[in-house]
């Protein structure tokens, strides 16, 4: 039977938030099997300072994952090291964040692999959960649309992305999730947005800390970072990783498939909802 997972030591990572603009801290530390993962804000005034990284604690998904508790406290931009630890097999994790969401760093979810690696992880005495879809849900918003369904390998994602401009256009990628496939390739893809739109956000409050250090720029044809893409289909592998750390939320290991076309957080959210919504649509099991 697999066993639960919790990091071996604490690491802590640094940087900016990419759309409050100021600086931000996470440290990461290890949690009790069965447990879970919980952020906990550190400079929230208030006597409940902890966020479970369940479904039932999202409370927006606009430009990015937000999380938030029954005290009012939040946490935002949480995906990205959701999504690390759900590719890396991390179960139990304690994330302890100073400042309103959390930092971006490169814009993708290499640096929150490498911290991992660095510690290493630690066999727990206690069985990994899996939820194992049993029937297809489908959701759909106007030519959006998302569905899981079920899959007796593993977690597969299969995910279509279409946009106007040159640079990016039509990319599709089916990969099954593992920790081989997710530092290898998913986690390393970045963040990425139309220059264009940059002006807009900021004016919203949004991307005040976007920057080509943590975000892939496109104009048009053009990519606008001298480096460049790490790989030819990082866009399309970007939004399966934000599916990784979006469905990370269910608090347990996918055995299913997803398929998305132009999908985002809304729409994960509103999927995972759906399936944790009908009982007959997924078992938690023990992984073996």
């Amino acid at each position: 039977m697999a066993s639960q997972h919790t990091i071996a030591d604490a690491v802590e990572l640094a940087g900016v938030g990419v759309h409050s603009g100021v600086p931000a801290r996470v440290r990461l530390a290890p949690a009790a099997a069965d447990s879970g993962i919980v952020f906990v804000r550190r400079d929230a005034d208030a006597a409940d300072r902890g966020i479970p990284a369940l479904s039932r604690f999202v409370a927006a998904t606009g430009n990015a994952t937000v999380l938030r508790n029954a005290s009012g406290v939040q946490v935002a931009t949480v995906e990205h090291l959701l999504a690390a630890a759900a590719g890396m097999e991390v179960d139990n994790l304690r994330i302890e964040v100073e400042g309103p969401e959390l930092p971006i760093l490169d814009g993708s979810a290499a640096p929150f692999v490498e911290a991992i690696d660095t510690v290493g992880r630690v066999r727990q005495a206690a069985p990994r959960r899996v939820l194992r879809v049993l029937r297809p849900i489908e959701v759909v918003e106007g030519g959006k649309r998302a569905t899981l369904e079920p899959c007796d390998d593993g977690f597969w994602i299969d995910v279509v992305i279409r946009y106007a401009e040159p640079a990016i256009g039509v990319q599709r990628r089916n990969i099954k999730v593992t920790p081989e496939s997710f530092r290898a390739e998913i986690g390393r893809a970045r963040t990425f947005g139309r220059f264009a739109d940059l002006e807009g956000l900021r004016a919203r409050g949004l991307a005040l800390g976007a920057s080509l250090e943590n975000t892939v720029a496109v104009d048009g044809e053009r990519v606008v970072n001298p480096e460049g893409l790490r790989s030819a289909d990082e866009f399309v592998l970007h939004k399966i990783l934000d599916v990784v750390g979006d469905l990370a939320l269910s608090g347990a290991r996918i055995q299913g498939r997803f398929t998305g076309d132009q999908c985002g957080h809304g729409l994960n959210a509103r999927l995972l909802t759906a399936v944790l919504e009908a009982p007959d649509a997924f078992e938690l099991i023990a992984e073996v």
